[in-house]
């Protein structure tokens, strides 16, 4: 008789997202598997207590220090045992200790960082969708990952693909004979639209994304591409092919969520609908499958499946993005902090959709790429990045 699985313990840091939603979705499926022991959010105290009134964890996180009081309050008013916490500190503690086996990390932007690398340094099983640990910290993320033991496993659809395409082929990601891997990109909500007919977009339009639902800044980034260029980026940090070995497809429907090319010829797609639950799941199951709530594909009422390649010159984040990733070192943190200002200024009114590239390019032109080997470079890049962005808007 095998024994039974042990109870996996998860932190779920970005609980009260959407990725953060659909993982405690799957998590709740599998009771006698998994447990979601630690709960972490970032201002919403109300939802957090919600979700803990829900998941009784052991540990919950209100990233906002001004928000600990409401929350311990909350927790013993509801008559719950869990242990309140505060502040960016106690997520790194609490993602390297060893209440937990798993980190579900989901905290958008520059954030989520510490507590990931905490996370990867203690050898966790991370179910990554925080972009900007890849994006800024790659190289940082996957020795310190690699020197611990710690798992990756991506939790964005595309690298998924990537991830279970390559794991067909053999228990490791060795890439000896991959020789290319193929990123699709639904296009956004503009694709097709020359880049004079991007002149007057509005926030409203650019986070109306058609496929997906997620956070207003992703939405953006969807609209401008610069997700997708992120998305190379974090590709050839997490499967070590480089970057002349990635290429971008745009495929509007959204089923193919990415595909590897292999060195006999062979190419291995993954498909499905739509839905972070099938990803989590996988994250949270390897090797095995377990049920995530989310349909099959169904070929037959889908129809036609459509493949295109990106317009650069409409959507230039895409090739600033590829420029950084080339020159290496601090550049991707430069091009990510400078995005992240000036998508929060398009999305406040404040500039025009296609300044966001703009902002981009002149943060990557003024400020030289460094050496990449310590969080404090990397972070201080990322503040001058900000700070040179910011200064252009507000002096435009």
């Amino acid at each position: 008789m095998h024994s039974p699985p042990a109870l996996r313990q998860v932190a779920v840091f970005g609980a009260t997202g959407s990725i953060g939603a659909s993982a405690l979705d799957v998590i709740a499926r599998h009771p006698d598997r998994y447990r979601a022991a630690v709960l972490a959010a970032g201002t919403q105290v109300q939802a957090l207590l919600a979700l803990c009134v829900a998941h009784r964890p052991d540990h919950a996180v209100i990233a906002d220090a001004a928000g600990f009081a409401a929350l311990r309050d909350g927790l013993r008013a509801a008559g719950l045992s869990t242990q309140a916490h505060a502040g960016p500190d106690a997520l790194d503690q609490l993602a390297a200790s060893d209440i937990c086996d798993t980190v579900v990390a989901a905290i958008v932007g520059a954030a989520g960082l510490s507590s990931t690398l905490a996370a990867a340094s203690a050898g966790k099983r991370i179910l990554l969708a925080n972009k900007e640990s890849l994006v800024l910290a790659g190289e940082l993320l996957m020795q310190r990952a690699t020197a611990a033991g710690a798992e990756i496993i991506p939790i964005d659809s595309e690298h998924s693909a990537i991830f279970q395409c390559l794991r067909s082929r053999d228990a490791s990601l060795d890439q000896a004979g991959v020789r290319r891997i193929l990123l699709t990109a639904s296009g956004g909500p503009f694709r097709g639209r020359s880049r004079a007919e991007l002149e007057q977009v509005t926030p409203a339009q650019a986070v109306a994304h058609p496929k997906w639902s997620m956070g207003p800044k992703i939405s953006v980034d969807s609209a401008t591409l610069m997700n997708k260029g992120l998305e190379v980026i974090e590709a050839h940090h997490l499967f070590n092919v480089p970057g002349e070995r990635i290429e971008v497809l745009v495929h509007p429907q959204s089923l193919v969520h990415s595909l590897v090319e292999f060195i006999d010829g062979s190419t291995l797609a993954q498909l499905g609908l739509p839905d972070m639950r099938t990803t989590l799941a996988v994250g949270l199951g390897w090797p095995q499958r377990i049920e995530s709530g989310v349909a099959g594909l169904d070929l037959l009422t889908q129809g036609r499946l459509d493949f295109e390649a990106p317009d650069t010159d409409a959507f230039p984040c895409l090739r600033l993005a590829w420029q950084a990733m080339a020159a290496g070192g601090t550049a991707p943190a430069i091009l990510n902090a400078a995005n992240e200002v000036a998508v929060s200024a398009f999305l406040q009114g404040r500039i025009a959709f296609l300044n966001i590239p703009a902002l981009v390019a002149n943060a990557l032109s003024t400020l030289p790429a460094g050496p990449a080997d310590t969080l404090e470079g990397l972070l201080a890049a990322d503040q001058r990045a900000r700070q040179i962005t910011q200064t252009a808007i507000d002096t435009h």
